[in-house]
């Protein structure tokens, strides 16, 4: 699904309209992607939790060339599906 297709379904059963749900997605999305930042959990009870996990600098490799690359430390988000999620999808 994508974003366009979310919003579309947010619309249809919300009775608002796409302009409506569009800001209501892009809102959600908003909020998530700020309290990652700053380092804080998001906790979606039945759904889910995201989390910001860091990753610690390395020595990478280009494929290509074979080349010793330096990769810096960088944080990445990380989502752990909830147990009612894991349920649904696997009845």
């Amino acid at each position: 699904m994508t974003k366009a297709e979310l919003v579309n379904e947010v619309a249809d059963q919300t009775q608002l309209t796409k302009k409506h749900a569009e800001i209501i997605v892009n809102t959600v999305f908003g909020s998530i992607v700020d309290s990652l930042r700053i380092g804080s959990k998001i906790e979606l009870r039945g759904f889910g939790s995201f989390r910001v996990r860091s990753r610690n600098a390395r020595v990478g490799r280009n494929p290509k060339t074979g080349e010793k690359v330096p990769v810096p430390a960088k944080k990445v988000p990380y989502f752990k599906p909830g147990k009612e999620l894991k349920e649904l999808l696997n009845d």
